[in-house]
């Protein structure tokens, strides 16, 4: 068996060491994390908020549910989870500490501060016990993992049996001409909006690369099955912009 450091894996479009990824990924993270809310709505045109609320329509959070939120950030879908499911608890967890600081600041996080955790932990690797929590969420976060088949894997792990797993995620459309559309939207804008809002050209140009190498709607859908999730399936949204993917652990 290869040395892992051997290994390579994707940064964008960049070929690097599986070993190099997690830092470079914090250092974009750690670059944007004052301007992430405001970087959400400059690369869905606003929309990330409806897909949000989407995730929660299918989710349906129920009362006293635990949810792990995964890549959590600012705490956007915790919020939305414990305001949805009226009481109940989340832990956030995040590779980027200045993330997660962020998150703690917005006023959500101090009304609801009884029912939230703030954990740095890697998603490859969850700081937490076999079957702790009744709902797993990732969003706009597994692209950025190292190795996205073992953060499923460690998803499957640390769900109760009759979990559920909710991953958002931007994807692919499913016409040639469409995603020739949104890619020169994406590689000829989002980077300068990136530098003109943010200062920073690019961190936004990664982002925009990490969405065209992740997997297709169906090559992630055989992803999560492999993790062991059952009645696994895909909602598209936005034409396939972005794509929810569900599963349970039965």
């Amino acid at each position: 068996m290869s040395d892992s450091s051997d290994n390579t894996t994707h940064f964008g479009f960049e070929t690097v060491r599986e070993a190099e990824k997690a830092g470079r990924v914090q250092g974009v993270f750690n670059s944007v994390a004052s301007k992430y809310d405001i970087m959400n709505d400059v690369m869905s045109v606003g929309i990330h908020r409806v897909w949000k609320d989407a995730m929660m329509d299918w989710l349906a959070p129920r009362p006293g549910q635990r949810l792990l939120d995964v890549a959590g950030g600012t705490g956007d879908i915790s919020f939305r989870f414990l305001k949805r499911a009226g009481h109940g608890h989340s832990t956030v967890l995040d590779l980027t500490r200045p993330m997660l600081e962020e998150g703690r600041k917005r006023a959500e996080a101090e009304q609801m501060a009884g029912s939230l955790d703030w954990v740095t932990g890697d998603a490859m690797k969850l700081p937490f016990k076999d079957n702790t929590f009744d709902v797993y969420t990732i969003s706009f976060g597994i692209r950025n993992v190292t190795r996205p088949q073992e953060a499923l894997n460690e998803a499957y792990r640390v769900l109760r049996p009759g979990g559920r797993l909710m991953v958002l995620e931007f994807s692919q459309l499913p016409n040639d001409g469409l995603q020739k559309l949104y890619d020169l939207y994406s590689f000829n804008v989002i980077p300068r909006m990136g530098q003109m809002i943010a200062g920073d050209y690019d961190s936004y140009q990664y982002l925009v690369e990490s969405i065209r190498n992740f997997p297709d709607q169906e090559t992630f859908l055989g992803m999560v099955k492999q993790a062991g999730f059952e009645n696994a399936k895909y909602r598209n949204l936005s034409l396939g912009i972005a794509c929810l993917h569900s599963g349970w652990k039965i």
